[in-house]
């Protein structure tokens, strides 16, 4: 078991969370958490954003073009 300090919001201080036997076989690296003071659970999640193309399209603007 993998073990972490991070603020309880139930015991309203630093705890150690121990991160409980997965069954979905993340081993140490399960998001889920559990305080071992007061046994409240947490999950870590991580936020992925997809890449856009957002830069590109700015760089590859097309000319303006002036009335003659």
């Amino acid at each position: 078991m993998s073990h972490r300090e991070l603020y309880c919001d139930v015991c309203e201080d630093l705890a150690a969370f121990e991160t409980p036997p997965c069954v979905d076989g993340h081993d140490t690296d399960c998001p889920e958490l559990i305080c071992t003071g007061c046994g409240a659970a947490v999950v870590i999640a991580t936020v992925a954003f997809p890449v856009t193309r957002l830069a590109e399209r700015r760089r590859h603007q097309p000319a303006h073009r002036h009335a003659a």
